[in-house]
């Protein structure tokens, strides 16, 4: 299964993001950015390699009004957060391997405090 794509997915992330245990991880991106339309078959086959954890692919300028405060400076930027906190958020090289790194042990990645939580934005579609 494929990353789901808040233009498209909108309930399947709301349903996925209620429940607690679940891990959230999304793209940050512009579909004008050549950069991102690469990486995304990337982040697509490590979706499909982790479907337990809830992988989405979101056009920060089509939800621009969904997350007001959300500073985003450069593409592609990750963000993974747990029920409690955003474990990262910050830009990445494009390279999947990068963010499969760090899904292997989360304990290695700070509680990083101050850093946007999506969770609540997206609970509702």
């Amino acid at each position: 299964m494929s990353a789901l794509n808040l233009d498209t997915d909108a309930d399947q992330i709301a349903e996925r993001v209620a429940e607690p245990g679940t891990l959230f991880v999304a793209c940050l991106c512009a579909e004008w950015c050549g950069t991102c339309r690469e990486y995304r078959e990337g982040f697509d086959r490590l979706a499909a390699a982790h479907p337990d954890i809830c992988f989405a692919w979101i056009d920060i300028e089509n939800h621009a009004d969904r997350f007001n405060d959300l500073d985003v400076e450069n593409f592609p930027t990750i963000l993974i957060e747990d029920s409690i906190t955003t474990r990262f958020f910050g830009t990445v090289l494009p390279q999947v391997s990068i963010v499969e790194r760090m899904l292997t042990d989360l304990t290695a990645l700070p509680n990083m405090a101050g850093a946007p939580k999506l969770r609540p934005a997206l609970a509702t579609a």
